[in-house]
């Protein structure tokens, strides 16, 4: 016999569009974050049925699945769904829909032409819906973005390679996403913000919060030129569950991840780790390896993190087919550039004092009449120069590397 398949929010009957998107705001203040229960039952129920039964557990449903009988909500804890009760009875989507317009915020919800799919790769730890600040279209947005995190406490080098990564990526396009923390953050964001570019902050409380209270400024900024983003409604607090929950998002928003500096233990870790498992780029910037800072770093990329340095490596991994970061190569020194046998005539000079040509072909392994058509191409470069018969390395200096980082 073939079991009875579930609900999903498209099969609901009675429920408007509306109706649904009032309910998943009324919903983001029932239950928490991330909450893979009440995720399975907003799947089979929808959201509109999902709050109903919060709200009126007595009354029949004509909907409920055969295989339930009267229990709205089997395998889920008793404490749980009192907890969903209780906070049912008091919500009033309505004014969180208001209070957010006020700060010129929206909700976004499964469905919209906004939502960014990539985030149902969660499954039922899926959002229940998005509360937004900032002009910018997120869906549009995440499908071109980056994560960068790392440590609250960072190093003035973590600040510095946070901030250099951002605005490099975002002068190629892409955009920064990062959690609007202290330390590497905060720089991501500031980074991407001095280049004229585009970042999102992902915040564990309210979008009408900052919190921090000292990056106000800062998510004000987010707000007027990127996005802020959040689950919970307006006015709620951050709590340090919800900031580990909130990494989830991050991962699930992005294309990568960029783990500038972690401990072992930092949270910035759990966004690598979520974005690994959804099958997204995991990156670390290596640092001392003296440095505690670094260390949660250096473990990813001992394992399934990719080792990148500046954007071009980044974009390198989640970009576009061909976008290649530079060659990286030391400096090119002027002999370099030499004919093999012509270096190696150079090399058979001794150090200190003139030589005959016949010691010097003996000791390249070559004959005198080459060797002296070599050594008057070296004069000519300025290598060596005559002494009488013989022949010996020059004192004056040659013109030096002409290559740079990255170069050719």
């Amino acid at each position: 016999m073939t079991p009875p398949r579930e609900r999903t929010t498209e099969e609901t009957p009675h429920a408007t569009p509306d109706e649904e998107r009032l309910a998943r705001a009324a919903l983001t203040r029932i239950v928490e974050p991330g909450d893979e229960h009440a995720g399975r039952w907003l799947r089979r129920y929808g959201a509109a049925g999902f709050l109903r039964r919060l709200r009126d557990p007595a009354e029949p449903h004509h909907d409920t699945h055969p295989d339930t009988g009267p229990a709205p909500f089997p395998g889920t804890g008793d404490k749980r769904v009192e907890g969903w009760r209780r906070r049912a009875a008091a919500v009033e989507p309505r004014r969180d829909l208001d209070a957010a317009a006020r700060h010129g915020g929206r909700l976004v919800v499964p469905g919209d032409t906004e939502w960014p799919r990539q985030l149902d790769d969660l499954g039922d730890a899926r959002p229940i819906g998005l509360w937004i600040r900032g002009p910018a279209d997120l869906r549009t947005w995440a499908l071109r973005s980056v994560a960068v995190v790392g440590a609250r406490a960072c190093t003035p080098y973590g600040a510095h390679m946070a901030t250099t990564l951002a605005s490099g990526l975002a002068e190629h396009g892409w955009v920064v996403v990062s959690g609007a923390a202290f330390g590497i953050d905060g720089a991501a964001h500031r980074g991407a913000l001095a280049a004229q570019g585009a970042t999102v902050a992902v915040l564990a409380c309210g979008v009408d919060v900052p919190y921090p209270r000292g990056h106000a400024g800062l998510i004000g900024r987010i707000a007027e030129q990127g996005l802020v983003v959040g689950e919970l409604p307006p006015g709620s607090h951050p709590t340090p569950s919800r900031f580990i929950l909130r990494n989830r998002v991050i991962a699930a928003l992005t294309r990568g991840t960029v783990v500038v500096e972690a401990q072992y233990r930092s949270g910035s870790l759990v966004t690598a780790r979520s974005a690994h498992r959804l099958g997204r780029h995991t990156m670390g910037i290596p640092g001392p390896a003296t440095s505690g800072l670094s260390a949660g770093v250096h473990e990813l990329l001992r394992g399934e993190a990719t080792l990148v340095t500046d954007a071009a490596e980044v974009i390198e991994l989640v970009g576009d087919m061909g976008q290649l970061a530079p060659t990286r190569r030391g400096p090119v020194l002027p002999r370099d550039l030499l004919d093999p046998h012509t270096a190696r005539v150079l090399e058979a000079l001794p150090a200190g004092r003139p030589a005959p040509v016949p010691e010097i072909a003996d000791r390249a392994g070559t004959t005198p009449d080459d060797t002296l058509a070599r050594l008057y191409e070296l004069h000519s470069l300025g290598y060596v120069e005559r002494q009488g018969g013989d022949w010996q390395l020059t004192n004056k200096p040659t013109e030096g590397a002409n290559a740079r980082r990255g170069g050719p």
